[in-house]
């Protein structure tokens, strides 16, 4: 391996001044065409390598991002990140992922670790263990210690940053609307994660919706727990022993297993049952029949996140005031719903 030239040493060899090596290697327009070429062609032929931890330390910036996911598993999830690590890397930022597994300790863990001048600044998603207990105090003291956050799909009212969210209560109205629009008239309500934001908005929604088209509430088809031994137990009792037509599930394992019993009880989809789920990872079009389901978008959302830190980061964006933006959701039509006329 050739060893690396630096700047003191690039200026000798062609008896440049060291600030005119740095310029031309930085573009400034300063310096000629033609004298930035050659010195850029002289740098490249002695592998010269500039200091990132020198010129960070410059810029008193690292570009670098921490994102704090609640569970890499989920397929939305994923799909978010894939947006953040592309819109950042774009822009020359590197991102540092951490998961907490829904456990407010690793995501208190991570704010620690990677506060003390590791990164700029924060993308994530509130851990399900902090949204129970509502402790927001590792966040608030990452913002007035002047470290940037920018939150997304699960949010807290209660800390002052910047929020990307998809229109969660919307879709939901819009799921619930089309069974009922296509001749649904009982329609069951499962989530296994019932303390989430995001259920609690979508929720929202299928009751709005149910008391618009003068439907009752019925208490014996909606199963909101936070536990999936729970949420399985009840799921078995109202498929093998309540008569319904119409699911809305409010996450992954409520929308799969309700599919899996239903098909297992040989219950005919869509004709006797319809079924639309949220998020759009693989499986829902893999299972069979396919399962409708609510696209959130992620790559857009994980983009639009990248893109507010950084603006942050580099000043763009106005201090003290946060912005909040809305993605809109799509519902994606597949074999478990009948078709609109």
């Amino acid at each position: 391996m050739k060893p690396k030239a630096t700047l003191k040493q690039i200026a000798i060899d062609l008896g440049v001044s060291v600030s005119t090596v740095s310029k031309a290697l930085s573009d400034s327009p300063e310096i000629s065409v033609a004298t930035r070429e050659k010195i850029k062609e002289f740098a490249k032929l002695r592998n010269y390598k500039p200091n990132s931890m020198a010129q960070n330390l410059k810029r008193q910036r690292t570009n670098t991002i921490g994102v704090i996911i609640p569970n890499i598993l989920n397929p939305f999830f994923a799909k978010v990140f894939s947006g953040i690590e592309k819109y950042a890397n774009d822009k020359g930022y590197n991102v540092i992922t951490y998961i907490s597994n829904e456990s407010i300790e690793k995501e208190k863990q991570a704010m620690h670790m990677l506060s003390n001048g590791t990164v700029d600044g924060f993308i994530l998603s509130i851990a399900e263990q902090t949204q129970i207990q509502n402790e927001m105090s590792h966040f608030k003291e990452a913002i007035k210690d002047g470290v940037p956050i920018v939150m997304f799909d699960r949010i807290s009212d209660s800390v002052d940053c910047d929020k990307v969210i998809v229109d969660d209560y919307d879709s939901a109205v819009h799921a619930t609307q089309h069974l009922i629009t296509t001749g649904c008239k009982r329609i069951a309500l499962l989530t296994c994660d019932a303390s989430l934001s995001v259920s609690q908005l979508r929720a929202n929604g299928y009751y709005d919706t149910l008391k618009e088209n003068n439907i009752t509430v019925a208490d014996e088809l909606v199963i909101l727990t936070d536990t999936i031994e729970e949420f399985d137990e009840k799921l078995t009792h109202l498929i093998n022993d309540i008569s319904f037509d119409g699911i809305f599930a409010l996450d992954e394992h409520a929308s799969t297993l309700a599919m899996k019993l239903a098909v297992k009880k040989g219950i005919k989809i869509p004709d006797e049952l319809q079924m639309v789920g949220f998020a759009d990872g693989a499986w829902s079009r893999r299972l069979t029949p396919s399962l409708a389901t609510i696209s959130q978008h992620g790559p857009q959302i994980g983009a639009e996140a990248a893109k507010l830190l950084i603006d942050r980061i580099e000043k763009k964006a106005e201090k003290n005031k946060y912005k909040t933006t809305v993605i809109k959701t799509e519902l994606r039509y597949r074999d478990s719903v009948k078709k609109p006329n």
